[in-house]
């Protein structure tokens, strides 16, 4: 055998040895997965809905995985704050951050300077849960129903107004997507915080808004406010009494949610990423965390990441017309 045959042999078997070697390293660390503290950063606010999920669901993969599971709190700059902090740390699964559908979908239309492209940056792993949005309105508006809404909206256009938590949350862009779909137009008013935005529409300051239980319920047991309409296919099991929206007069098929998911830093190994989502999806089925989910009808879910990628493009579509539709932006 030549001298260059030789030293092409050794090459073949170093390259084939460093494959094998990488392979069993892969497999080692998909089976001591974590060894160490994982860390999730939210730009969700300690005590808000997303950030209470997530501490139960830590604290059940905390005993689940024999390590801690460390929660960090980073809100603001509509979760670039959050963002900024976790996309640069390895794709080890060791930094982990949650994110809703709005930061995919929204956020990267919202601030075109920014050149943010989700899962150009981030690799989706799991998912935890979609709510619902109901429509509220003062408890002694003179709207009944959705009909009644629609009917007043169309009679002034820019008169009737409605409020949201913020420019490009599920509020705000359901409310787009109802005036679209019902060929009317409503003024939007933007609120720092839900407890303000709720509050402002018990007292008539705003018409209407879109409301998830957990973030209305206060003003609705208190009386100050009452649901028309759920903007979903289906009624609400915890709200049996509130009709859909297209009983209720509105567009059938109109529907607004939002889902919250769990992101990695773009390569994160595929073991490793499987086994997260293994992980959360068991957690979701215990009965702790089904029973929490179901008081505020939230919506556990058992998407792939490639499902949460399907999921995500769909909303982005969506989202993407709404705020092309009116040059919607915070660049």
């Amino acid at each position: 055998m030549s001298l260059l045959s030789n030293r092409v042999a050794k090459m073949l078997c170093l390259s084939a040895s460093l494959m094998l070697s990488s392979l069993g390293v892969s497999a080692q660390t998909a089976a001591t997965f974590p060894n160490k503290p994982v860390t999730i950063a939210t730009p969700f606010p300690a005590g808000s809905g997303p950030d209470a999920v997530l501490r139960q669901v830590s604290e059940k993969l905390s005993k689940l995985w024999g390590q801690p599971v460390l929660i960090v709190n980073r809100p603001g700059a509509s979760g670039f704050i959050a963002i900024d902090s976790v996309v640069r740390l390895p794709a080890d699964g060791y930094n982990l951050l949650q994110l809703d559908s709005e930061h995919i979908g929204a956020v990267p239309y919202l601030y075109k300077s920014k050149g943010f492209v989700p899962f150009n940056t981030f690799d989706p792993v799991a998912a935890f849960f979609k709510t619902p949005f109901l429509v509220a309105v003062a408890t002694d508006s003179k709207w009944q129903n959705m009909k009644d809404l629609i009917a007043a909206a169309k009679a002034e256009p820019t008169k009737v107004n409605y409020g949201s938590w913020g420019i490009g949350s599920p509020g705000h862009l359901g409310g787009e997507e109802l005036e679209l779909l019902t060929g009317t137009e409503m003024t939007h008013v933007a609120f720092r915080e839900m407890s303000q935005l709720f509050t402002s529409v018990g007292s008539s300051d705003v018409q209407w808004s879109f409301g998830s239980i957990p973030s209305s319920q206060g003003l609705y047991k208190a009386g100050k406010i009452r649901y028309i309409a759920v903007a979903a296919p289906k009624r609400l099991p915890q709200m049996p009494e509130v009709p859909t929206m297209a009983e209720s007069g509105g567009p059938a098929g109109f529907e607004v949610n939002s889902f919250v998911t769990l992101v990695s830093p773009k390569g994160l190994p595929n073991d490793i990423k499987a086994k997260i989502n293994a992980d959360v999806i068991k957690v979701l089925a215990d009965p702790e965390v089904k029973a929490r989910f179901n008081t505020f009808a939230f919506e556990p879910l058992s998407w792939s990441p490639d499902e949460i990628r399907k999921n995500a493009d769909i909303k982005s579509k969506t989202y993407e017309q709404l705020i092309k539709r009116k040059n919607i932006t915070l660049d």
